[in-house]
C-alpha cells in the first residue's frame, strides 16, 4: 500500500532489550508505508556497567537492521552516554521536528499493526491545523464503551506515549524547565484541570519537580493541560504494549486493563472534529484513578480476567 505521500518520519528509542527492540522495529517495517518513510534510531548508551553488555547487542543488532533497508532512509544514532529516556526523546523529537515540522515516535517495546504509520499519517494531515488537537494516539485501552461505539476516533484530556504524532507547534509550547510550576501548585484549578486526564497526573508532576522521576510524557502532558487540548485515539488499537513483564526502565507490568488487541481490518480510518464523550472520557480517566475507587475497579477487572482465563473465555489477547 502506497500513495505518493511524504510521510512523516518515525522514531525509534531504544535502550537495553534486543528481543523487544527487534519485534518493534520489524513490525514497523512491515507496516504498509514505510518505504515512503524516514527512520531515524536513537540507542542511548549504558547507565550502568551491568548494561553495558545488553546495550552493545542492541548496538549491533541496530546496525544490522539499519543495513538491511525497508524505509526510505535509515539514519542510526548510537550513544556511547547514558543521557535517560527523557532527554533522549526531548533532543531526539525536537531535532527532527526542526527539520519535518511533525514526527511518529516509538519505543523499544511497542508491537504495530500494518496500517500504523497509514493512521498516523492520516490523522497528521487532518489534524494539522486543528487548534484543539494536542497530538495523535496510535494506542487505545480496551474501554467498555468502545464496544458499542461507532466512530474510528475518539478524543481525550492525556496524551499517549504508547506510540504517538505530533507536531512542530505543539511541541514547541512545552516549557521542559517548568518554570510555570510554582503558580500551577497554588491554584487549584489548574490542579483540578491537569487531574481530567486522570487523578495520577499531578502526583508524577510533583515527582518530577521534586526529582524523584524523569519523564518526559507528564511534562508534556502537563503542557498540553496548560494549553487546554485534547489527544485523538483510536477505536481500534494500532499499538499493543509487549513490554508487560517489567523489563523495562521505566515502566512497571503492564496491567491487563491495559492491554488490547491490535487492528486486523486495515480499513481507512475516518476522522471526525473534536468532541469530548463525556461516559468514554470517564472511563478513560477511571484507568488512572489513583484513588481507593478507582484500585478497587482495577482490582475488579483483573479477577474477572482471570476468571475469564481459567473458563476459556479470556477477552484480553497476551
Amino acid at each position: 500500500m502506497t500513495d505518493g505521500r511524504d510521510c512523516a518520519p518515525a522514531a525509534v528509542f531504544v535502550y537495553k532489550r534486543k528481543d523487544y527492540a527487534e519485534k518493534t522495529l520489524s513490525a514497523l517495517r512491515n507496516n504498509f508505508l514505510a518505504e515512503q518513510t524516514d527512520l531515524y534510531i536513537f540507542s542511548d548508551g549504558a547507565k550502568k556497567e551491568s548494561d553495558r553488555q545488553a546495550v552493545a547487542e542492541v548496538q549491533d543488532f541496530i546496525r544490522e537492521f539499519a543495513a538491511q533497508g525497508g524505509f526510505r532512509s535509515v539514519h542510526v544514532n548510537l550513544a556511547s552516554d547514558n543521557r535517560g529516556l527523557a532527554a533522549s526523546i526531548i533532543a531526539g523529537v525536537t531535532g527532527i521536528l526542526e527539520k519535518s515540522g511533525r514526527i511518529i515516535v516509538l519505543e523499544d517495546d511497542l508491537l504495530t499493526s500494518r496500517d500504523y504509520l497509514v493512521y498516523m499519517n492520516d490523522a497528521l494531515d487532518y489534524y494539522a491545523a486543528d487548534s484543539r488537537i494536542w497530538s495523535v494516539s496510535g494506542y487505545t485501552p480496551p474501554l467498555k464503551g468502545l464496544k458499542n461505539w461507532k466512530p474510528d476516533v475518539y478524543f481525550f484530556y492525556r496524551a499517549s506515549s504508547w506510540g504517538w504524532a505530533t507536531w512542530k507547534d505543539r511541541w514547541d509550547l512545552t516549557d521542559w524547565e517548568m518554570r510555570d510550576y510554582e503558580r500551577f501548585v497554588k491554584d487549584p484549578a489548574l490542579i483540578s484541570k491537569l487531574a481530567r486526564g486522570g487523578g495520577d497526573m499531578p502526583g508524577m508532576l510533583k515527582q518530577q519537580m521534586e526529582g524523584e522521576i524523569d519523564s518526559w510524557a507528564i511534562r508534556w502532558c502537563y503542557a498540553q493541560s496548560m494549553e487546554d487540548m485534547l489527544t485523538v485515539y483510536p477505536r481500534i488499537s494500532r499499538v499493543r504494549n509487549m513490554g508487560n513483564d517489567g523489563s523495562g526502565t521505566h515502566t512497571d507490568a503492564v496491567a491487563s486493563e491495559f492491554d488490547t488487541r491490535l487492528n486486523e481490518r486495515y480499513d481507512p480510518c475516518f476522522f471526525q472534529k473534536p468532541a469530548l464523550h463525556e461516559g468514554l472520557a470517564g472511563e478513560f480517566r477511571l484507568l488512572y484513578d489513583t484513588g481507593i475507587w478507582g484500585k478497587l475497579n482495577r482490582r475488579c477487572q483483573r479477577l474477572k480476567n482471570r476468571l475469564k482465563i481459567n473458563t476459556g473465555e479470556r477477552f484480553h489477547e497476551k
